[in-house]
């Protein structure tokens, strides 16, 4: 069989848990739904592999895309196969240009359905390994003690407040849910966490540090679709300190316009207390260039705002681990991944961040005990994080 040649052949496999994006029931037929379907993976270069799913169906048209276009099979490069209900992709030889974004398409006279894979290409060691580029305190201790003991110099804020944005599945509330677990010293799991489709932030809320002067402020995440996903003008209103906690978000109507008609209180004088001190943009490194443009322009909106109201912006780049083998393997080679730092450069290019506000980083997701490297990663941003904030509470101060 030619799977099994490609497997003799050091192929990869690509197998996932299930996402179904679309479907559409119909009288009369059976709609087309997915029983295993495609995820992130990630292929050495040189290889072969294999993308697979099952539907529940033989009697559908397939179409597969790679980053939103028809895919062009080229001869001796792509297999397209259908077997029953098995539906495979097959490229050969990969190289770094087959890296992108997969999409299988189904379709019956019943609707629709797809699934996406994201695929990353691991390139040889040699070409990938760097000189390390950015000092990191690999060592969680000094950077707790130092966060645990940092005090506000201005008597006005109680706590220092950091905003995070981003597309949904970026990592914002897993980024919460992580800090709390390296102060904890246990793993914290109190924010949902959104997947790659469906987000579980709807309403605002604040996120407190056990008895630290740090809050994280949560919100729904960016959609390029103008009815869905958070309202500019509602991450707006909430730098300026507008925005109460438990908010329920309106993808249609944002709150500067619908506020009387919301149970909790539009904040109409905020303090400096009530303010955002900084912007935190989250973006995961895997999918930078796939982020769809309305996206990036809803994000540079916003940065723009925050820019006129003085307030600091970093960004934190989420999930280097499945970007980067290298990473993966060994998460404190990360400022030694050529892949790593290209990532970087794409994100300040698309977001026109510098890059000395671009931390890579990982959150906690399959793991059950803390991992010190990780810590350190998160902490070092966080630390920053801090410090930018409070530069700009102590010049609202004066």
């Amino acid at each position: 069989m030619l799977e099994n040649k490609l497997k003799q052949n050091n192929s990869m496999d690509l197998w996932s848990g299930m996402k179904q994006t679309t479907g559409f029931k119909a009288s009369g037929s059976q709609c087309e739904e997915f029983v295993n379907v495609l995820a992130y993976k990630q292929a050495k270069e040189g290889d072969d592999f294999i993308l697979r799913c099952e539907a529940n169906i033989v009697e559908v048209t397939a179409t597969w895309e790679k980053n939103g276009h028809a895919l062009e099979c080229v001869e001796g490069k792509h297999s397209v196969t259908q077997s029953g209900t098995t539906f495979s992709l097959i490229i050969r030889n990969v190289a770094e240009q087959d890296e992108g974004s997969y999409t299988l398409n189904l379709l019956n006279e019943a609707g629709s359905a797809s699934c996406s894979a994201m695929v990353t290409v691991v390139t040889h060691l040699f070409l990938t390994e760097l000189n390390e580029w950015r000092d990191v305190q690999w060592n969680q201790s000094p950077l707790i003690t130092a966060l645990q003991n940092f005090k506000i110099s201005n008597r006005k804020v109680r706590e220092l407040r950091f905003l995070l944005v981003g597309p949904i599945g970026a990592g914002k509330s897993s980024i919460i849910n992580t800090i709390k677990s390296i102060f904890a010293g246990h793993q914290f799991i109190n924010c949902l966490a959104a997947s790659d489709l469906m987000d579980f932030t709807i309403t605002y809320q604040k996120h407190t540090i056990g008895t630290l002067p740090f809050a994280f402020c949560d919100m729904m995440g960016i959609e390029s679709d103008k009815s869905q996903g958070v309202h500019t003008d509602d991450i707006v209103s909430a730098l300026k300190g507008h925005m109460p906690n438990n908010y329920k978000f309106n993808p249609s109507v944002p709150m500067c316009e619908d506020h009387k008609n919301q149970k909790s209180k539009y904040i109409r004088n905020p303090s400096v207390n009530d303010q955002i001190h900084c912007l935190v943009n989250v973006i995961p490194a895997y999918g930078i260039m796939l982020l769809d443009n309305k996206v990036i322009q809803k994000m540079k909106t916003v940065r723009a705002e925050a820019s006129k109201l003085g307030i600091p912006q970093l960004v934190f780049m989420t999930n280097v681990d499945k970007a980067c083998r290298m990473t993966y393997e060994d998460l404190a080679k990360v400022y030694q991944s050529k892949k790593i730092k290209e990532k970087m450069e794409e994100c300040s290019t698309r977001l026109g961040v510098p890059m000395n506000c671009i931390f890579p980083l990982k959150n906690y997701h399959e793991e059950t005990k803390l991992i010190e490297n990780l810590n350190c990663l998160m902490l070092e941003a966080f630390t920053q994080a801090v410090y930018s904030a409070h530069e700009y509470v102590t010049k609202c101060s004066h």
